[in-house]
């Protein structure tokens, strides 16, 4: 779903799940701060317009349930690292890679954000928010995520255990790239061909399934 603000007519996009159902809030747009009205799910052309339903008086609250606004064709990234050298580190090259960025501070947190969007990158410390890298709450949610949905997004590891570019530990962790944390100052090069490696392996991939009429 597409939303225009009406003062400064940048173009946005929200998923549909994202707006509260039957509710009406204001939420500043990103770039001019003005106001934009939102309402339910009922009233897309209104929303299209940058202007809420008019038959909603209720209130959404935005902390409860947070979403980010994207603009058209942006990428968001969410990062899950407790040490802050470290996740300034991420956020900087991701920052480089014109990524939005959502920075999760706890396990609860970042599953509530993922529940009202829908992330393309996540870089999650294997150690984050539990003594037991075995027992992650985020990368257990994100592999028993249906496939259809798990394929696009894309999940780097980062590990004190595991070696940097290690694609069998890669692939029996449910993740698309691990990175070692020695190698965390050039985060930016390894996502870049870690991202570079899965675009064409799933170019290939749909064009196989295309050929068999699975898509």
């Amino acid at each position: 779903m597409n939303i225009i603000c009406q003062n400064c007519q940048s173009k946005f996009k929200i998923p549909d799940e994202k707006i509260p159902n039957g509710k009406r809030t204001t939420v500043p747009c990103p770039k001019c701060k003005g106001k934009i009205s939102l309402g339910d799910r009922m009233g897309a052309g209104a929303r299209k317009a940058g202007f809420g339903g008019a038959n909603s008086n209720s209130t959404y609250d935005a902390s409860d349930k947070p979403f980010d606004f994207i603009e058209e064709e942006g990428l968001t990234a969410l990062v899950c690292e407790s040490n802050p050298l470290v996740q300034n580190t991420i956020s900087g090259a991701l920052e480089l890679m014109e990524y939005q960025i959502t920075k999760a501070d706890s396990t609860r947190d970042a599953l509530k954000r993922m529940r009202y969007h829908n992330y393309d990158l996540f870089v999650v410390n294997e150690n984050f928010d539990t003594d037991n890298p075995e027992s992650n709450g985020i990368l257990l949610y994100l592999e028993r995520l249906n496939m259809t949905v798990r394929r696009d997004m894309f999940i780097a590891l980062v590990s004190e255990r595991f070696r940097t570019m290690d694609n069998m530990m890669a692939l029996n962790k449910s993740v698309n790239l691990i990175i070692n944390i020695k190698n965390i100052d050039d985060i930016g090069k390894i996502l870049s061909r870690g991202l570079t490696d899965n675009e064409f392996f799933y170019r290939v991939l749909k064009g196989t399934l295309k050929e068999v009429g699975r898509v």
